[in-house]
């Protein structure tokens, strides 16, 4: 993928969108129209129906298709963790990338039920990225590097990317790029992660606060450098390699649909080929999905991360796409009101 090769800094990133594709409108009119010519009343498989149209849009095509999903899994480590705001320690974000690759999380279990291929990239966990409290998390050279690896993961022939996430930390993270990107108290944003207790709960709002304040006025791309984390900044570029191939996007929880909140800010546009799999039980997920415009595909009170939600989802574009093109239509089957 070399749509990254050219991008010398983070600031140009928000140029990209004048020149990615966009979604077919003709492709979605077609779609559109034979949902209306189905055997069934207009509108009656509601957001099954809006799901197709959306494959279609960004495929081309009247009749979408999902004959390969790709999964991919990005895992760093975070120096915020100094701050005492997990606990777990960093050791874990290598052992549970260990355990991906030998098939032993829920993402495996769920990517094999979904038919999705899984691949696990972790990104120099031995080197946590600096401590947002008191420095930028990555030189601006290091994230674009982070950024070029996530593209160059993703496959050209996939019909789908999901993108989940492991790093222990990564909800301060994730935290922290909402509240810059979106305003509010640090409070509103920072929920318990992988169990904080209330000592815990406080220090992550403390240092949400302090690192959005020491970093306060960088947007745009470039609070990946100073807020993110490699797995965000790998996210990223991901996303922005599906776009230009055209492929849909089914992002995970919390952490991974904050992981965009650079890419809105810098341009909404760069998010138009985004789906969010499920709304996180992280209290902050709800109030950034409504602040990114995004409705998410379901609501089963999980906030696990790896991209679980996300592969769950998968299951529903599928239905959605054997609906779309499997049923009659009206004249097809000989049934009168179509």
């Amino acid at each position: 993928m070399t749509l990254l090769t050219d991008i010398a800094s983070l600031d140009a990133i928000a140029t990209l969108a004048d020149s990615l594709p966009v979604a077919d409108e003709r492709a979605a009119a077609a779609a559109t129209a034979r949902q209306a010519s189905l055997t069934k009343p207009p509108g009656a498989l509601g957001r099954l129906e809006d799901l197709a149209i959306f494959l279609a849009s960004w495929q081309g095509t009247d009749r979408p298709v999902i004959t390969r999903a790709q999964a991919l899994v990005f895992a760093g480590n975070h120096g915020v963790c100094d701050q005492g705001v997990n606990p777990f320690p960093q050791e874990v974000t290598a052992q549970m990338v260990a355990n991906f690759e030998t098939g032993g999380a829920a993402i495996n279990q769920l990517c094999r039920v979904a038919g999705a291929d899984l691949s696990t990239v972790a990104l120099d966990l031995d080197r946590p990225t600096g401590d947002i409290t008191l420095t930028a998390a990555m030189s601006d050279e290091d994230t674009l590097r982070q950024m070029r690896r996530g593209a160059e993961a993703v496959a050209a022939d996939a019909q789908v990317l999901i993108l989940g996430e492991m790093g222990i930390g990564n909800s301060t993270v994730a935290a922290a790029l909402s509240c810059a990107a979106f305003g509010g108290d640090a409070a509103g944003w920072v929920g318990r992660g992988t169990g904080s207790d209330e000592a815990g709960l406080a220090r992550k709002v403390d240092a949400v606060r302090r690192a959005v304040a020491r970093h306060a006025g960088v947007r745009g791309a470039a609070m990946l450098a100073a807020l993110g984390g490699r797995e965000q900044a790998a996210i990223c570029g991901a996303v922005l390699a599906a776009r230009a191939m055209r492929i849909p996007v089914i992002l995970d929880g919390f952490i991974c649909t904050a992981a965009t909140a650079p890419l809105f800010d810098a341009d909404p546009r760069l998010l138009d080929h985004c789906l969010v799999g499920h709304v996180s039980r992280e209290p902050g997920h709800a109030r950034l999905l409504d602040a990114l415009g995004k409705t998410p595909v379901l609501a089963l009170d999980m906030a696990l991360g790896e991209g679980s939600g996300a592969a769950l989802a998968l299951g529903i574009l599928r239905a959605a796409l054997a609906c779309h093109n499997g049923m009659s239509t009206f004249a097809e089957a000989g049934v009168a009101g179509g």
